[in-house]
């Protein structure tokens, strides 16, 4: 039972979904995110919902960035099993 089912969903509500990010210089996410997790450390090159081109350097695994990005990019990043939350 989700007993929070009738809530709306807003900027600050937890996630409902996720899926594994494979990082593409020209594949978009398949919905933009809340917040991005990152499993192992590294560097997180995205592009933010706005456009705009964003390197996160060092970001320790197991971190979580609330970030809205449509798209993780190849390009510049090391970091690995990351998952998009929306």
């Amino acid at each position: 039972m989700d007993s929070f089912s009738a809530f709306p969903t807003t900027p600050i509500s937890p996630a409902r979904s996720a899926s594994t990010v494979v990082p593409s210089d020209t594949t978009e996410l398949p919905h933009v995110s809340r917040a991005l997790y990152v499993g192992q450390s590294g560097a997180l090159s995205v592009e933010m919902a706005d456009g705009g081109i964003a390197t996160f350097e060092g970001v320790p695994a197991g971190s979580m960035l609330p970030i809205r990005a449509s798209k993780v990019r190849s390009s510049d990043t090391t970091a690995a099993s990351i998952l998009s939350l929306w």
